[in-house]
């Protein structure tokens, strides 16, 4: 893929607020410290009006341009995101089964010279986001699909109940629904350690209303996630918008690819670099997926 050509962040980002050139200023610190304690509080921070005003239109555009390449293929999933009917005991989380109704377009078709593929690759943005998670350092993904994608809902769709395969999830909302499309998450219900498969299964089950929470998104807002840890969903987008959010997936690790089975289930085919990477993936946990 061509490599994209990065804009200063100040002609992307509103750097009055988020000085990414600037870090350990006042408002840098300001910043990443309200990141840091909403992450450690719940999981999850939402960092408002990232993008400039002036360029939400032209990342709506963008996004909008090439939502009809997703892949959109309705599919019965689980939370975990393995294969359907892979042996499990019974009442494992694992066994409950979804539709999933969203659609991803791959990095492989947004353009290099995107807003979107702009952010994912600058290094001060990703410098900015691994000082917000507490981390030295954070890679782009290895994977050619995944790394950088859009996640359209259309109406009448929704994205189910998920962990994510990266640790560090970086979304924007580039469209809003009409109606419906919300988020919702339950914060660290599992570890590295711990699965917690009995309160995911009362998730799925609905009889734990009381861990999910709900977040309010505009467009240009940039939400930062615990994504691998947090079991969370979009519910079914209704009215006549669809629902557009592009995804920004770093790791803390170099070289980690998307599974061959999730990368089928997203994107509706694999390459060669996933199918070589499956045996030797990258990963910092023994967590299902």
């Amino acid at each position: 893929m061509k490599r994209p050509v990065v804009a200063a962040p100040g002609k992307v980002v509103d750097t009055d607020r988020y000085p990414l050139s600037d870090p350990g200023s006042a408002a840098w610190r300001a910043a990443v410290d309200h990141a840091r304690r909403e992450l450690d509080r719940v999981g999850c921070c939402v960092l408002s009006d990232f993008i400039r005003p002036e360029l939400r239109d032209t990342v709506q555009r963008e996004c909008a341009g090439v939502a009809p390449l997703a892949h959109g293929q309705v599919e019965v999933v689980n939370a975990y995101n393995i294969a359907v009917g892979t042996p499990l005991p019974d009442g494992h989380p694992g066994r409950v089964t979804m539709e999933r109704g969203n659609a991803f377009v791959a990095r492989d078709q947004i353009p290099a010279d995107s807003v979107l593929q702009q952010l994912y690759t600058s290094t001060l943005f990703q410098r900015f986001v691994a000082d917000c998670f507490r981390l030295p350092a954070l890679y782009e993904l290895a994977d050619p699909l995944s790394g950088l994608c859009l996640n359209v809902i259309a109406p009448g769709r929704a994205h189910p109940w998920h962990f994510d395969t990266n640790e560090y999830t970086v979304s924007m909302l580039t469209q809003e629904s009409a109606e419906g499309g919300d988020f919702e998450y339950c914060p660290n219900i599992r570890s590295a350690d711990a699965e917690n498969f009995e309160d995911v299964a009362g998730v799925l089950a609905g009889t734990r209303p009381d861990l999910p929470r709900r977040l309010t998104l505009a467009p240009g807002d940039l939400q930062l996630f615990k994504g691998r840890y947090s079991l969370h969903r979009v519910t079914e987008v209704t009215g006549g918008t669809a629902r557009h959010t592009a995804i920004f997936a770093y790791s803390e690790r170099p070289g980690v690819m998307g599974s061959v089975e999730r990368t089928r289930q997203l994107f509706g085919r694999v390459l060669p670099e996933h199918t070589a990477a499956e045996f030797r993936a990258v990963r910092g946990d023994r967590l299902l997926d």
